[in-house]
This record gives structure tokens, sequence and C-alpha cells, in this order.
């Protein structure tokens, strides 16, 4: 799995868990949401300082929105 598309599975199902559309997120974060939507799709790479915004926004460290997942998909 390439690290775009674990800050993309990351991203969006914490953004889920904590019951925040794409729109709200991005408010939080002082990001748009077309990006956000681009990072959830790979369609973008983020810069760290983005990273760190939005794990912020979502009660998460940065390195969680990078961390890949176990094995076992937990």
């Amino acid at each position: 799995m390439e690290i775009r598309e674990v800050l993309a599975a990351n991203l969006r199902r914490a953004r889920r868990v904590a019951g925040l559309s794409q729109e709200e997120l991005a408010h939080r974060a002082e990001i748009d949401r077309t990006y956000i939507s681009a990072l959830e799709r790979c369609v973008y790479s983020a810069g760290i300082d983005v990273v760190e915004r939005l794990a912020r926004e979502l009660g998460l460290e940065a390195a969680d929105l990078l961390r890949r997942p176990d094995r076992d998909g937990e």
C-alpha cells in the first residue's frame, strides 16, 4: 500500500468515525473541501503541515494518519 493510499484510507476512516463531513473537516482545518476530497481519492499528496492540521482536528497525532494498517486490517 502506497503512503498516499494509507493517508487516504486513514483520513476517510477517522473523518467518518468523528462524524464529520469533508466540508466540516475542511472548515475546521482551514483547508478547501475539494482538497480533502482529492486526498481521500489519492489525487494529491499532502504536505506535513496539512497532515498535522487534519490530525489535530480529528483528535489524532499526525503519525496516526500515516500509520499502515496491521496485516489483519486493524
